[in-house]
């Protein structure tokens, strides 16, 4: 049996490639293109104009669907996890679905409306995505240290913890740094008035993404367990879902 058919481990798998092609691909062929400077534009940059825009709006749009699966998953398996030892606080486990969710939907914004086209709706999507999506790992990082060790491993606990300290440090030169460029152009100089801002603020929102996606790797364990009882359950209602 391959790793990726046991469980519901395929969900985060998928969602970590896929996401992670996402960001690549488009800023590759941004790239190519010559439509972004090669040193660290920001994301949505890369996705700013055609074709780029197209591939990056369909990509994110698919992956926003992904992690709703995966985190839904996720919310039903620590569900169980409550049921049997009571060690979670259901209201905990209730706000990271909440805050998932609503990370996703800040990803819908963001393929849904382009940089360039709807700048305040866009940008209003990418705060929620990145706001809710960290304080999601940190609740899911509080989780699971309560839930330890019928949930995950000590050491996978302080991955997830370690991930959630460098996404919410770096979420806060980004917002910071960003507040600080007025000029909105794809083309950088090293001589532009906001140039160590740009940079600064571009590398900071690389390092959340990323950190954000790479989390759910850390599911991929917790997934990866025959379908029986309860995950048959998780995985009727991911279908129906």
């Amino acid at each position: 049996m391959f790793w990726f058919t046991q469980g519901l481990c395929f969900l985060p798998a998928f969602l970590v490639v896929w996401s992670s092609c996402t960001f690549i691909v488009s800023y590759i062929i941004a790239l190519f293109r010559r439509d972004v400077d090669i040193i660290f534009p920001y994301i949505s940059d890369t996705g700013a104009n055609p074709p780029e825009s197209c591939i990056f709006g369909l990509m994110t749009f698919i992956s926003s669907c992904a992690g709703t699966a995966t985190i839904y998953a996720r919310y039903k398996y620590v569900e169980k996890l409550i049921e049997q030892n009571g060690l979670v606080k259901p209201r905990l486990n209730q706000a990271a679905l909440m805050l998932g969710l609503a990370a996703c939907f800040g990803m819908c914004i963001v393929a849904t409306f382009q940089e360039t086209a709807v700048t305040i709706v866009h940008d209003f999507g990418a705060l929620v995505f990145f706001v809710c999506g960290v304080v999601y790992i940190i609740l899911q990082s509080v989780i699971s240290f309560q839930a330890s060790p019928y949930g995950s491993s000590t050491c996978v606990c302080w991955i997830r913890l370690s991930i959630a300290i460098v996404a919410a440090a770096a979420f806060f030169p980004t917002v910071v740094c960003a507040s600080f460029v007025k000029q909105t152009t794809l083309h950088w100089d090293t001589h532009d008035k906001d140039y160590s801002y740009h940079v600064a603020s571009a590398v900071c929102e690389w390092v959340v993404a990323f950190s954000f996606v790479c989390f759910f790797l850390t599911y991929i364990n917790d997934f990866k367990v025959s379908i029986t009882g309860h995950q048959s359950e998780m995985l009727s209602l991911f279908i129906v879902f």
